[in-house]
């Protein structure tokens, strides 16, 4: 008797990403998985590039998709979540409009995790600019703790693999750029750890307008991370986004090339 394989319902929230979008789609579409459905959340109230959008899930006739259309611009976790309450996988898997996966990410994650019996795992990634070239890379340690995890952000979002029952309890937090940082932690909190596959599985494009490479909106969302959701008073907040930002210029030395 043939084996029902697990739905994996792989989540893009979608803002202006006309430039790199087919190549995402491109990676999602030859994942050796194959029992995936796809949701892609059109967050823009600009509804220019929605067209353009609908005819290139068209032409890929083998992916079952999905195309969540926000009245408004909404932001990248409120997308997410959208997509997230519509899915019907057993498990969840993100990745933004304009980030890559290796056609054998699914897979060996999915197995990773099976095998580990594990709710949640990341993996290790490349970096590329906009023109797809490789300028860094990052591989994660087997194990994170809360106490590793509060110091630096090292858990790549469109690398993560979560099961959604498990994902259904916390959700994204409305912030503009820490709002996978602060599930991480909140999931770490109750698991006590999150394990890592060292294996780069994705590709991150940095690029110059992308909000997490927004210096001061990274300050704003940082603070109000640890004093509004962790409930860390003003002084510890301001002690730990500073922290933070230590980490975060030390990671970069160590990452790109």
């Amino acid at each position: 008797m043939k084996v029902k394989k697990d739905l994996i319902s792989i989540i893009v929230p979608y803002f202006k990403k006309k430039n790199y979008l087919e190549k995402t789609l491109d990676s999602i579409s030859l994942q050796t998985y194959k029992n995936i459905e796809l949701l892609i959340i059109y967050d823009d109230h600009d509804k220019s590039e929605l067209d353009y959008v609908k005819q290139l899930l068209k032409s890929y006739k083998k992916l079952k998709s999905k195309l969540i259309v926000n009245y408004k611009n909404l932001g990248v976790g409120i997308s997410r979540n959208r997509g997230a309450k519509l899915a019907k996988g057993k498990f969840l898997a993100f990745c933004d409009a304009d980030d890559i996966w290796k056609k054998n990410k699914l897979q060996l994650q999915l197995d990773f995790m099976k095998k580990n019996r594990l709710q949640i795992s990341h993996s290790g990634y490349d970096i590329i600019n906009d023109k797809s070239k490789i300028i860094g890379s990052f591989v994660p340690k087997d194990i994170l703790t809360f106490k590793e995890l509060i110091k630096s952000c090292d858990i790549g979002l469109s690398t993560v693999m979560i099961s959604k029952n498990l994902f259904k309890k916390f959700y994204f937090s409305k912030l503009k750029t820490k709002e996978d940082y602060l599930l991480w932690l909140k999931i770490i909190q109750k698991l006590k750890a999150i394990y890592g596959i060292n294996l780069k599985l994705s590709s991150w494009r940095k690029t110059d307008n992308s909000l997490s490479s927004s210096t001061i909106q990274k300050f704003l969302d940082a603070f109000y991370l640890y004093n509004y959701y962790l409930k860390y008073n003003f002084f510890l907040s301001i002690f730990y986004v500073f922290r933070l930002t230590l980490y975060a210029i030390r990671k970069n030395f160590l990452i790109y090339f």
